[in-house]
């Protein structure tokens, strides 16, 4: 035989090690990560940067297929920022209720942006499994950090976070959003806009 064996008697060839690619998209969140908490922190900290929504504005995260997205390609509407992860129940609820608040609203103005604290490759077998319609962008397991920054004192998923068309919180919520909650939120921020 010719074949390598690695540990636990499997052939080398299967054992699985994480592809350039996931290196490469981890890495991106990382440094995007660092960025937006930098920011969060020399605007303040949490409560200045928390309520204008800059840092949350200023940060680019690679989406699921490793491209850069920079938040701030939503300025001018009513961004609804949901931290979540595919292993979250809770998360894993709400996010049908999303899909459909993008659908009714995304064309009077609402963007929904979805940001992992997972693996690429789980959020893309996700992402289809759902049949997601706004983007889910990669901020990895560091995405946790950034959330607290934002007002996630608790460190816990899901965590969303809303900004108005002008780009101040207008809202948090730790924990499931409620459809009715939302709808209220949107109805009352579209209205103002």
């Amino acid at each position: 035989m010719t074949a390598e064996v690695a540990a636990a008697g499997t052939p080398a060839s299967t054992t699985r090690r994480p592809g350039r690619r996931t290196l490469i998209v981890g890495t991106i969140a990382l440094a995007a990560l660092a960025l937006g908490v930098g920011t969060a922190y020399f605007r303040g900290g949490g409560s200045d940067a928390t309520r204008d929504g800059a840092a949350l504005l200023a940060l680019v995260l690679p989406d699921a297929q490793g491209q850069p997205q920079p938040l701030a390609q939503w300025r001018g509407k009513v961004l609804v920022v949901n931290f979540w992860a595919t292993w979250c129940a809770p998360c894993r609820e709400e996010m049908p209720q999303f899909v459909a608040a993008q659908t009714r609203d995304g064309g009077k103005g609402v963007q929904f942006v979805g940001i992992a604290v997972d693996d690429p490759e789980k959020v893309r077998s996700f992402v289809h499994e759902i049949g997601l319609n706004y983007p889910a962008l990669i901020g990895g397991y560091g995405a946790i950090e950034l959330s607290k920054t934002l007002g996630n004192d608790l460190a816990a998923l899901p965590f969303t976070i809303i900004l108005d068309r002008q780009g101040r919180v207008a809202h948090t919520q730790l924990g499931p959003l409620k459809s009715a909650k939302l709808d209220e939120l949107l109805v009352r921020l579209l209205g103002a806009g």
